[in-house]
């Protein structure tokens, strides 16, 4: 008999059979000998909570297992680690917390309902004296909020810059590599499974916003909610805007940006968005094709890291989980429990009009004297300096692309707005970031 077999096991319940649920069940069956071996102690599956009984399953259930009743599965005196792969708000939200008033660790991958209501979770956690682990609410199965809370710990996070949807990343790249419209994009990912039916939350940027909230919390120790998340989708990104992008040797990427950044006050704040955005070919994101993830941290010590992989399934997210449930079935063995929410930073985050960023502004203007100056008046009188300007005549008109260089989003928001007053400007057909450079 094995050190591991000779200790009581520790309990797990799981709440969720979903696609990512069924695979936690299916790895702590086929792996039990070597999870046992890394924890110290075998992990007893003693329940999994459906909403269905007799709904279809990717993995065979035990029928012993199964329970509706997943309110009194959390309350069990015997259930040790409860993982929660429900997602949404509640009833996650409650069955958490009264897991853990029960004594209960707990893994979850809720991203929404970390970034809706992390702080509440994080206290009771505390009070609780008990672990609450999530790194599979961020990039599947990529290790990226462990070493934000631990491995760069002695470091100092100055950026983060990811692409962390897989759905948005499959529909750009599918823009850029074929020259398909969005609508065809998004009906491909669909048909492909990338996309939901309904694909609002990915294509509109709530789950990156989500996802890039709880990065920022991680990485400059602040509390930081999906609300305060400035958020743009990719529903208006244009074949056009794919093709200019090219031309400028760049590629279009929604992506997720917290920074440390100054306030008018000159104090330390937190600016997070997620938007397109167009970045050199040359950057290391813009090589991340498909349905894949990839998260560039940028920190004073360590430099630029780039951590990549599949970023959603039910496989890669649940290795995410196991990987938390050793962790913190090894803290119950030795009666402690690991780091908890750092927030002592407190920093405020930067309203976006602050936030410094550049844009790419392509404008359809008449083709005569004087317009090109009138233009770069309109930036001028914003405080805002033109990098590069391309002229293309078409006819009686004209497209000009201009560039911007650095400028507050309020600045450049502002200069767009007053170019759709001008006379000589028959329409604004594009208006988008650029990250990724240092100009």
């Amino acid at each position: 008999m094995s050190d591991a077999e000779s200790v009581r096991p520790l309990r797990v319940a799981v709440l969720g059979c979903g696609s990512v649920g069924s695979q936690v069940v299916r790895l702590l069956d086929e792996q039990s000998d070597d999870l046992a071996a890394r924890i110290g102690a075998p992990l007893e599956l003693v329940g999994v909570a459906v909403r269905r009984l007799d709904a279809p399953r990717e993995v065979e259930v035990p029928a012993g297992l199964l329970t509706t009743d997943a309110q009194g599965l959390v309350a069990r005196d015997d259930v040790d680690l409860v993982v929660e792969v429900i997602g949404g708000i509640e009833p996650a939200r409650g069955l958490i917390l009264s897991a853990l008033e029960h004594g209960a660790a707990v893994v979850t991958a809720n991203k929404a309902l970390l970034a809706a209501d992390g702080p509440t979770l994080f206290d009771a956690a505390a009070q609780a004296g008990r672990d609450l682990f999530y790194e599979a609410s961020v990039a599947g199965a990529i290790p990226i909020l462990r070493p934000l809370r631990e491995s760069l710990a002695g470091d100092r996070v100055t950026r983060v810059l990811g692409i962390v949807n897989g759905t948005t990343n499959f529909i750009l790249d599918r823009m850029d590599t074929s020259g398909a419209g969005f609508a065809e994009a998004l009906e491909e990912a669909q048909d492909l499974g990338y996309a939901e039916a309904d694909p609002t939350a990915d294509v509109e940027g709530f789950d990156a916003a989500a996802k890039a909230a709880i990065l920022a919390s991680l990485a400059f120790h602040s509390r930081v909610t999906a609300d305060d998340v400035h958020r743009e989708g990719i529903s208006e990104v244009t074949a056009a805007d794919v093709q200019s992008a090219r031309e400028m040797g760049s590629v279009v990427k929604l992506l997720a940006i917290a920074e440390l950044r100054r306030n008018a006050d000159g104090d330390e704040a937190v600016a997070v968005r997620v938007h397109p955005a167009m970045i050199p070919a040359s950057h290391p994101l813009a090589s991340v094709r498909e349905a894949y993830n990839a998260v560039f941290v940028e920190s004073r010590a360590a430099g630029q890291l780039m951590f990549y992989g599949p970023g959603a399934g039910g496989a890669p997210t649940a290795s995410a989980v196991l990987g938390d449930l050793v962790t913190v079935a090894r803290n119950r063995l030795s009666g402690r429990s690991g780091p908890g929410e750092s927030a002592y930073a407190d920093r405020p985050v930067l309203p976006m009009g602050e936030t410094v960023t550049r844009y790419h502004v392509a404008i359809d203007v008449d083709d005569r004297a004087g317009v090109l100056a009138a233009v770069a008046t309109s930036f001028a009188d914003h405080g805002v300096s033109i990098q590069t300007v391309k002229q293309e005549g078409r006819g009686a008109d004209a497209q000009l692309v201009v560039v911007s260089h650095t400028a507050t989003d309020a600045q450049l928001a502002a200069t767009v707005e007053q170019l759709r007053t001008m006379d000589a400007v028959r329409e604004v057909t594009s208006v988008m970031r650029v990250e990724g450079d240092t100009e």
